[in-house]
């Protein structure tokens, strides 16, 4: 396993991420700790959590990625784990979290801070993210930015105000983005620099063959406010690994969950995944070696998150990362997405 230093932070993370969201729906507390002890086990010393995990998000089990993450923690040399969790941000509105008000102030970043440590078992988280912005933006599955749909926000000088709060107070070590464009990037570190607080060490966005949106504006943005990508459904929620070829197969994410992951149900996604399986092919890879192959390659990228229900999908997504793929590999790759840029937004 590779390890680099993510951002402007102390932080060394595994260039894997275990993403949690299935822990505590699709997966048991027992089978969740499996899976955690075998990356462990494997070297990745990163996990992505959010208070609003497990999805799809219900009422009932709001919390319980966090609390199963957190009995797993608490047998293990904490110095050895970097936890990253995230808080609910407004652009969507769960009134069962914090009274139904995400908005990303003092009062409410300390309280989701506090609930969050409690659910953990820990004193401290090592990076917390804003899970998508305060303000309006375009999000999953939009493509245009609508200025009609413009609403109140706390200004990013108070939220950069909230998260220095808990930094000071050693809670949190570092802080990050997620569900970002480049303007926010960008505007979350000046404005940081301005008024000599914590700069975001991170952002988290979807990034994958099916999705390469972050390649224009906001990989500039990240490279030049040293703010790497930590790219999420690297796999297109499990397109790219071939599965949904004939239709979603019994017991996984698309066919539990009616309607779950619209955005990578666009007209040319199928078409594209199809293309891709052929490069895989004559290029001997797998599909996943393929998919995360391509994912690791990417100069912004500090971490991919990979998520897997089973032992089984991690052993495989884990094994991709031994992979390192061809030139001639990459440029067929740039084929198809000349063909079909970014299918799914």
């Amino acid at each position: 396993m590779k390890f680099r230093k993510l951002g402007d932070s102390e932080l060394q993370v595994s260039e894997v991420c275990l993403g949690t969201m299935t822990f505590g729906r699709q997966n048991t507390i027992e089978q969740a700790h499996q899976l955690l002890d075998v990356a462990f086990e494997r070297g990745v010393n990163f996990l992505d959590i959010a208070e609003m995990y497990p999805v799809p998000v219900l009422e009932e089990t709001q919390g319980r990625s966090e609390q199963y993450v957190g009995e797993w923690l608490a047998g293990k040399p904490r110095d050895r784990v970097i936890v990253a969790t995230k808080i609910s941000g407004s652009g969507r509105n769960f009134p069962w979290i914090r009274g139904g008000s995400q908005t990303i102030n003092r009062q409410q970043v300390r309280v989701a801070v506090e609930d969050s440590l409690r659910r953990l078992k820990t004193d401290y988280i090592d990076l917390y993210q804003i899970h998508w912005p305060d303000r309006y933006v375009p999000s999953f599955g939009g493509t245009s930015y609508d200025p009609e749909k413009e609403r109140t926000s706390t200004p990013i000088a108070e939220q950069l105000a909230a998260l220095a709060d808990v930094i000071r107070a050693g809670k949190v070590r570092y802080f990050g983005l997620s569900n970002e464009t480049a303007w926010g990037i960008t505007t979350f570190n000046q404005l940081a620099v301005h008024l000599g607080l914590p700069k975001p060490v991170s952002v988290q966005n979807a990034y994958s063959l099916l999705n390469r949106s972050f390649e224009s504006g906001p990989a500039e943005a990240s490279r030049r406010e040293r703010v790497p990508l930590l790219p999420y459904s690297p796999l297109g929620f499990g397109l790219l690994t071939g599965k949904y070829v004939d239709g979603p197969p019994k017991n996984s994410r698309l066919a539990l969950f009616e309607g779950f992951g619209q955005r990578y149900r666009a007209p040319n996604v199928d078409v594209a995944v199809r293309d891709y399986l052929a490069v895989a092919k004559q290029h001997g890879v797998s599909p996943v070696e393929l998919a995360l192959g391509f994912v690791k390659s990417r100069w912004f990228v500090g971490s991919t998150i990979i998520g897997a229900t089973a032992v089984t999908q991690l052993e495989e997504n884990l094994k991709a990362f031994d992979v390192t793929l061809s030139p001639e590999a990459l440029a067929d790759i740039d084929r198809v997405q000349s063909r079909y840029p970014s299918p799914a937004p």
